[in-house]
């Protein structure tokens, strides 16, 4: 059980390693890279995505630390109650023993179910899921963490870092009640499995298609370039695990801008790189609306830097107006 800060994260002029603590990701890049985990993560647990990402980045020092590159552990949680690989660093103690994962993805997955596993986190559940300070705080009353100013450096990273604006991102109603419940029943549960051998088989009988995940149509557009159409509850995540890429690709290969972690239904998503410019000589893009040029770029398949240059904007946040014309080569 990790109770201590895992000095192993807590930003990387805590611990040292072999004496070389060169910082490869920038707090900005750890946040653009798990952001959209985080996000996925709070509409599921109800765990703030701010607090995830302020605990992520605090606890691998974005990312850089031992424990997150040896380990992928990302959240210095220790080896109480689990069964899969080990590693061991100093912390409160010499030579204590942190969980290892074979992928960060599954260490923020872990993160989110050790929270709301452990009964003595069950009381951060009653905070509304925007309420940050009240989360950092209850962490480390819980006792999450050793550092006496472990609350006010994670509400530090929220606040300067913006964080808290991931917890607008369409953030569930329910207090979360439910999953604290089920989550302290399952001590009972071979009592409970004893009670559902009972129940009539017409009762439990479950549509299983509804349960599959359906692989999207890979479409092609008129400058060859691969994207599908997002559907009601997509994320880049969940895109990116259908066709085995990083977020790095996804990010890149769809302009990423802020406030578009979460997918809207008909959303444009490239699987492969745009294109520099059209296929067609003299192509050209007309507006019939008051249109953004990321969102020409996804109509288009062309990245949006070379949009931008071509047409002679120096931003790419350019809004362009019904009736104008937009060269794409």
């Amino acid at each position: 059980m990790m109770k201590s800060l895992a000095i192993v994260g807590f930003g990387i002029s805590f611990f040292s390693f072999g004496g070389e603590t060169p910082a490869k990701m920038s707090q900005t890049d750890y946040v653009s890279m798990w952001s959209n985990v985080a996000v996925e993560h709070m509409l599921t647990y109800r765990i703030p995505a701010s607090i995830t990402l302020a605990q992520g980045l605090l606890e691998s020092g974005n990312g850089n630390s031992p424990l997150a590159t040896e380990a992928n552990n990302h959240f210095g949680i220790k080896c109480s109650d689990w069964t899969g690989e080990k590693i061991y660093f100093d912390d409160d103690a010499k030579g204590e023993c942190f969980r290892k994962y074979p992928t960060a993805t599954e260490s923020y997955n872990d993160h989110s179910l050790f929270l709301t596993k452990k009964p003595r986190y069950a009381a951060l559940f009653q905070f509304p899921v925007d309420d940050y300070k009240s989360w950092a705080k209850g962490l480390k009353k819980a006792g999450y963490a050793t550092h006496p100013e472990y609350a006010e450096k994670l509400i530090d990273l929220i606040e300067r870092l913006k964080l808290y604006e991931y917890d607008d991102k369409t953030a569930p109603q329910n207090n979360g009640t439910e999953l604290l419940a089920n989550n302290a029943k399952e001590t009972s549960k071979t009592k409970t499995k004893e009670t559902n051998v009972n129940k009539s088989a017409s009762s439990m009988k479950i549509d299983e298609s509804c349960l599959k995940y359906q692989n999207h149509i890979l479409k092609e557009n008129k400058n060859d370039v691969k994207f599908i159409i997002a559907r009601k509850g997509d994320t880049y995540y969940k895109i990116a695990k259908e066709y085995e890429l990083a977020m790095w690709q996804m990010y890149k290969y769809n302009d990423f801008v802020d406030k578009k972690d979460l997918l809207e239904p008909g959303d444009i998503v490239y699987i492969e790189p745009k294109r520099n410019r059209a296929r067609s000589k003299g192509a050209t893009f007309v507006a019939t609306k008051d249109i953004t040029l990321i969102e020409i770029s996804q109509a288009e398949g062309i990245k949006l830097k070379k949009l931008v240059k071509m047409n002679g904007y120096t931003s790419e946040k350019v809004t362009v107006q019904k009736g104008q014309k937009i060269l794409l080569r």
